[in-house]
């Protein structure tokens, strides 16, 4: 603690300040608004039933009517690094067990969910649909 009377030394403010900026980006990093499970909970909350982790898995690996299927860019089962189909570029692992980051994020989940969906299906996905490919990834363990 500093003395009363006394100021800091521009060196240990400087190093306070370091520290602090290092710990909140720190946090920032790996800090989400929402967990794998409250996405499962919100999305089924919305379908009006839980997930079904079998129907997901069967929805994640079928084509829709396109050339692709969800397996096509993120892989069967989606728990190493993956590849775009056609701009080669790597996806993280999907299944939460392989990526902490995996669906803790809100605007994110919307947001690729929204792109992906419309790139499989031709269309948004469903609240069920989408519970249900969930609640499989969340089954997916090391």
């Amino acid at each position: 603690m500093f003395k009363p009377g006394l100021s800091p030394s521009p060196t240990r403010l400087l190093a306070l300040a370091g520290l602090t900026a290092t710990m909140l980006l720190a946090g920032a990093a790996c800090a989400g608004d929402t967990t794998p499970a409250q996405q499962l909970g919100r999305f089924s909350a919305q379908a009006g039933a839980p997930g079904n982790a079998d129907q997901g898995k069967a929805f994640f690996n079928t084509r829709h009517g396109g050339e692709w299927s969800c397996s096509s860019c993120h892989g069967n089962p989606p728990v190493k690094t993956g590849q775009h189909a056609s701009t080669g570029k790597e996806i993280a692992p999907l299944a939460p067990a392989f990526n902490a980051n995996a669906f803790t994020d809100s605007a994110r989940v919307d947001k690729w969910f929204r792109r992906n969906c419309k790139d499989v299906l031709r269309r948004e996905c469903s609240a069920a649909e989408k519970a249900d490919v969930l609640a499989w990834l969340i089954s997916l363990k090391p």
